[in-house]
């Protein structure tokens, strides 16, 4: 999307920290506390057919248009054509550009609705159109899956793709941790899983100084800013939403986000 686009180029000039702070500000966080109470039965019956925890739903929905109050103002259509004609994923673009005039034809949504990104990215969800063909959802029944004008379809239309990507809603994103100070940095990154009981013996700890989690579950340390930096134990759920968008800041700032709807 345009907002992995932009990503791009803020983790080469912000810490985790100095993002948290722009992405996850007081008011967005409190915005979010009060959508959460105010969709709270539409929120749980997508819940249950998706299963998908509400507040990672809203957190997404935060993050991505702040709440639909920013869903981008360019004309997709327009978009998709100026960056099918020319640039490094012309090809790409191309696709979304008739996987778009496929969507509007079929859902007999007008073109002016369909506003956006500046990489095409669409509605509260900013999803690209292949992800709105193959993903969203006509929660209110009206016959349209309108990412756009009903809060319903979006948030729907966001569970389901979270479940399409193999969401766990027995499990979390993961966690912020301590590390001892005598900690081995190797062991942070991608490339190394262990249980979370192995992390406790090495004596990586929760925030307030208590114990990991008992369950059995497959864990990754990220040290995104290094060993001076925030620390985070993160389990499957996590790469999930990696796979929503490559950004380990983004996949930070949902969980961070999550957490403070709790």
């Amino acid at each position: 999307t345009g907002w992995h686009e932009m990503l791009v180029v803020i983790e080469g000039t912000l810490t985790l920290e100095q993002y948290l702070a722009r992405v996850v500000p007081p008011p967005r966080i409190e915005r979010g506390r009060e959508l959460l109470t105010r969709h709270r039965e539409v929120l749980e019956a997508i819940a249950r057919k998706y299963h998908v925890q509400p507040r990672f739903i809203v957190a997404l929905w935060g993050i991505e248009s702040d709440y639909g109050r920013n869903m981008g103002s360019e004309p997709a259509v327009g978009s998709l054509a100026t960056l099918a004609f020319s640039g490094r994923r012309s090809a790409y673009f191309r696709r979304e550009l008739l996987e778009l005039l496929i969507l509007l034809d079929d859902d007999g949504t007008d073109p002016g609705v369909a506003m956006g990104s500046w990489a095409g990215a669409l509605g509260q969800c900013q999803f690209m159109p292949s992800n709105v063909r193959r993903h969203a959802v006509d929660w209110d029944g009206d016959g349209r899956r309108d990412i756009w004008r009903s809060t319903g379809d979006a948030l729907a239309s966001t569970a389901n793709f979270l479940s399409h990507l193999g969401w766990q809603d027995d499990q979390t994103w993961g966690r912020r941790v301590r590390l001892p100070a005598e900690f081995d940095d190797r062991l942070a990154g991608r490339e190394v899983q262990m249980r979370l009981g192995r992390w406790q013996s090495l004596g990586v700890r929760r925030m307030n100084g208590h114990n990991l989690p008992s369950r059995k579950l497959w864990t990754t340390l990220l040290l995104p800013d290094g060993r001076n930096g925030r620390a985070y134990l993160v389990y499957d759920d996590f790469k999930v939403l990696l796979r929503w968008n490559h950004s380990i800041y983004f996949a930070v700032a949902v969980g961070h986000l999550s957490e403070r709807l709790r």
